[in-house]
């Protein structure tokens, strides 16, 4: 039975395909700017599955563009207040909480575990993002995996493409080298955007370990980031058999 609290989603997508998006089963790796408001929006369309995995705490520089920042959660787990909001939004909703860094044969165990419908990859440090896409690609399973939202200032400019396409983005080139060496050239959907970042606004600093380095980002860049995976999930999910 269709929850009355997704009554607009029903008028918008048909009993049929809101029944099947009730039924997939997604895994969600990253829950930063763009990882935690792609949870909220894949849990507010009535995916009747999720796992959630991140081992980070919330600090204070997260406030400006995290969903689950506030001043009332600085140095909770990210997951677990991330889990109680998404429970809050669908209490039948079949959640499961990994507060796991993520590394190669912990990758490997989770994507065994579980017959997932779909993998959202929103890491930002660069060789657990790259074993993840291959990992998902040597297994067949569909992903869609986030590319850099710092920097940029200009939400026209997102873009959903393959990974052979993008351009402008650090993270995006150092990616498709990686994969290159690994023989995957194309067949990765992404989110990016083409948009040069100000490369003044990138500082390095060993306190972004395991990231070499910090760079500016706007409170709306990340979050337009997440909900165009979201739309991505979403709608390939309801063109499944």
């Amino acid at each position: 039975m269709i929850p009355y609290w997704m009554s607009r989603t029903q008028l918008m997508l048909g009993d049929a395909a809101v029944e099947k998006l009730m039924q997939k089963t997604v895994l969600i790796i990253g829950l930063g700017g763009v990882g935690g408001i792609c949870a909220e929006m894949i849990a507010r369309a009535g995916i009747g599955k999720i796992t959630i995995v991140d081992n980070d705490t919330i600090d204070a520089s997260n406030i400006n563009r995290q969903i689950p920042a506030l001043h009332s959660t600085i140095k909770k787990s990210k997951a677990k207040v991330l889990a109680a909001r998404l429970l809050d939004i669908n209490p039948n909703l079949n959640l499961e909480v990994q507060e796991l860094y993520i590394k190669e044969e912990i990758t490997s165990g989770l994507l065994q575990s579980t017959q997932w419908d779909y993998v959202v990859d929103c890491i930002d440090t660069l060789s657990s993002k790259v074993f993840l896409i291959k990992k998902c690609v040597d297994l067949q399973l569909p992903i869609v995996s986030s590319m850099g939202a710092g920097g940029k200032i200009d939400p026209s400019q997102i873009k959903v493409t393959d990974i052979s396409k993008t351009r402008e983005c650090n993270l995006a080139r150092y990616v498709r080298k990686r994969l290159h060496t690994l023989g995957i050239k194309n067949g990765v959907k992404v989110v990016f955007s083409p948009e040069k970042a100000d490369q003044s606004r990138i500082i390095e600093t060993e306190k972004a370990f395991p990231k070499k380095s910090i760079i500016g980002t706007l409170s709306y860049m990340p979050a337009i980031f997440g909900c165009t995976v979201a739309s991505v999930v979403i709608r390939d999910l309801m063109a499944m058999d």
